[in-house]
């Protein structure tokens, strides 16, 4: 709902589309794409919920390039690091030091599960989810 009513308008699906095709195609280092992605959507009109949140500036990049991007839901990926005894520097408010981190525990997951040959960040993901989520106790 709150991503719906933000591109509602021209002006919020110009900085949305912009910000997120700059995210994915742009110039630059990823880190600074990132940033700019996280302040496009920061910019973007809203009425009462919070729109800058893990999931939807991670969701994108995930979806339609899912050999670089991965997807964050901050509470079953803090699980599975802490199950992992992987030290993710976690902060609620979208970032890269946290997506950074994110990153390098899906690298790690990637070195340890390589006889299971994960194809990309979607299985990395997965592993994480399985990890982390209480449906699979």
């Amino acid at each position: 709902m709150a991503l719906r009513d933000a591109v509602r308008s021209a002006d919020g699906a110009r900085t949305f589309a912009t910000g997120l095709y700059s995210f994915l195609h742009g110039q630059g280092s990823v880190e600074r794409r990132f940033e700019r992605w996280c302040a496009a959507v920061a910019e973007l009109p809203r009425r009462q919920t919070r729109i800058l949140t893990w999931s939807l500036v991670t969701v994108f990049g995930f979806l339609a390039q899912p050999d670089r991007h991965i997807f964050l839901k901050p509470r079953v990926t803090q699980a599975a690091a802490r199950a992992y005894e992987f030290d993710f520097e976690y902060a609620s408010r979208p970032s890269w030091s946290t997506y950074a981190s994110l990153l390098a525990f899906a690298e790690r997951v990637r070195r340890d599960t390589r006889d299971l040959r994960p194809r990309d960040m979607i299985d990395l993901q997965g592993f994480i989810w399985v990890q982390g989520s209480d449906e699979y106790e």
